[in-house]
């Protein structure tokens, strides 16, 4: 270490020269006895405002889209023959 470090740690904290203490400040502020704009905010919470109702509508039509992909991949790979690479044509061409 170096040597300012060291005197640095020797003389502990630095003092707070605005007397301002955060931590003293969150811990007289505590939590409300009453919020006066709580039931104005709850409906944002509520019914079809859950999250999970918000995530659902975050991407309409997902869960039909993905079923009709996997569908139509199924249908490609057991019906759908590929022309090109049915014919021969390997290694030997390349």
């Amino acid at each position: 270490m170096h040597a300012t470090r060291l005197l640095r740690a020797a003389r502990g904290p630095k003092p707070n020269i605005t007397g301002f203490d955060p931590r003293k400040f969150a811990q007289a502020a505590g939590q409300p006895r009453y919020d006066p704009w709580e039931r104005a905010e709850a409906w944002r919470y509520e019914g079809e405002f859950t999250r999970w109702n918000r995530f659902k509508g975050g991407f309409p039509g997902l869960g039909i889209a993905t079923v009709a992909f996997a569908a139509y991949c199924g249908y490609e790979y057991l019906f759908l023959k590929d022309e090109h690479h049915s014919e021969g044509h390997g290694e030997e061409h390349h």
